[in-house]
């Protein structure tokens, strides 16, 4: 059976994250979307983004890696603004999926 490989991110919410004034946050989310929309743009991310009413809800979002490494996805993941600030803490595996998966539309939503 032939399979796509990816470098599936489980993006965390510590126990220990660190409080920040709310304008800190405000800054840590921004630079956090506009790490991930570079590196969308950059080819080097499939699709990331939050899951809503996960059954652990230390999950706050995934991220779909294509960097054939897992290395070279933590290096980039553990780059993100949000980790470096102890904001989220991420898990990094293989992914993978029957070929050009990825490609197909989901379900269009709109999140607040």
């Amino acid at each position: 059976m032939d399979l796509e490989a990816f470098e599936l991110v489980f993006l965390r919410r510590p126990a220990s994250a660190p409080d920040y004034p709310e304008a800190e946050l405000d800054r840590i989310q921004r630079e956090h979307l506009a790490y991930h929309a570079r590196l969308r743009e950059s080819g080097q991310v499939v699709t990331n983004g939050p899951v809503v009413g996960p059954p652990d809800p230390s999950l706050r979002g995934l991220t779909f890696y294509r960097t054939g490494s897992l290395e070279e996805s933590r290096r980039l993941a553990e780059d993100d603004p949000a980790v470096r600030a102890g904001r989220l803490a991420v898990e990094i595996m293989t992914w993978y999926c029957p070929p050009a998966t990825m490609s197909r539309p989901g379900r269009a939503v709109t999140l607040d």
